[in-house]
């Protein structure tokens, strides 16, 4: 059994994936914007990510923008059959770098066909509309005019799956009155965790829940509890991170991101990290930031 394999698996809209799966964003350029400095090596980090059984790359148009969807089809192109390949919409970038949001039905629908065009799809998998009410975090605002935009490209059968991301529990609320939400994406990880309740909620429902900035994103996890319960199992504080997900509830699905083959080997090296009781307690107990 790979160690891809060993994270277990969990249902993604009609399709099992493996719960260890690749997050595209930082194959694009400093800032996610641009190209990368050395594509060769996002191509080979793709390519050998699949190969050691990631099913489930998650991606977004506006990662470059264009530029991570380009190289997936570089690198994957004609795509394995289980390969489920999840995007996101609701913003689109400034020249300046800049996030804006984009929720407009002209602007939604643009997204989608860009997405289908530069990755060579008839139809994307999974679609998680991005809220982005704040570029901090969830808040609240309607999402009945964008969801609406979505279910209707999904009944044109250009979408076969529908998820929300940097939400709330009311807008998911929201968004199930409108369609069938199969997935919720929002920041969670060991120092945050404001999410603790609506995981329970939605794994109790059979939903998936796929953290973002698992690590920690653009500030990556520090903690000397951390790094003691790494030292004691022979990991890296980051792999012990990965690990606390997989065992915090069975429907967190997991997209680390990188661009280098060798911190994809040690992301996939989580997956055989076995966390004691007494060390998940530890972990457990860290405070959030």
């Amino acid at each position: 059994m790979s160690s891809v394999a060993k994270s277990g698996t969990f249902v993604l809209g009609n399709r099992a994936v493996n719960r260890l799966g690749y997050g595209a964003m930082q194959l694009a350029g400093k800032g996610v914007f641009g190209p990368p400095n050395d594509r060769a090596e996002a191509v080979a980090v793709l390519r050998e990510a699949v190969e050691s059984g990631v099913n489930h790359i998650d991606t977004s148009d506006f990662y470059g923008p264009h530029v991570t969807n380009e190289i997936i089809h570089e690198a994957l192109h004609p795509y394995r059959d289980d390969l489920v390949i999840v995007t996101k919409v609701g913003a689109r970038r400034g020249s300046d770098a800049s996030w804006i949001p984009a929720f407009t039905k002209e602007e939604l629908t643009q997204a989608v066909h860009d997405n289908l065009r530069n990755l060579a799809l008839d139809a994307i998998e999974v679609v998680n509309l991005r809220a982005m009410f704040s570029v901090h975090g969830p808040a609240e605002g309607s999402i009945e005019e964008p969801l609406t935009v979505l279910a209707d490209l999904k009944r044109q059968g250009l979408i076969q799956h529908i998820g929300l991301s940097n939400v709330t529990a009311s807008q998911i609320a929201e968004g199930r009155r409108i369609t069938e939400i199969v997935c919720v994406q929002n920041m969670y990880n060991l120092a945050n965790r404001g999410d603790d309740a609506l995981i329970d909620r939605l794994a109790a429902e059979g939903t998936a829940y796929v953290p973002f900035f698992p690590l920690g994103g653009f500030s990556p996890l520090q903690s000397s509890t951390l790094s003691d319960v790494a030292a004691r199992l022979g990991a890296t504080p980051m792999q012990v991170a990965l690990a606390w997900l997989l065992k915090r509830a069975p429907n967190i699905l997991l997209i680390p991101g990188t661009s280098s083959r060798v911190h994809l080997r040690q992301n996939i090296a989580a997956a055989e990290v076995d966390i004691p009781e007494d060390a998940m307690a530890e972990l457990d107990g860290m405070l959030p930031a």
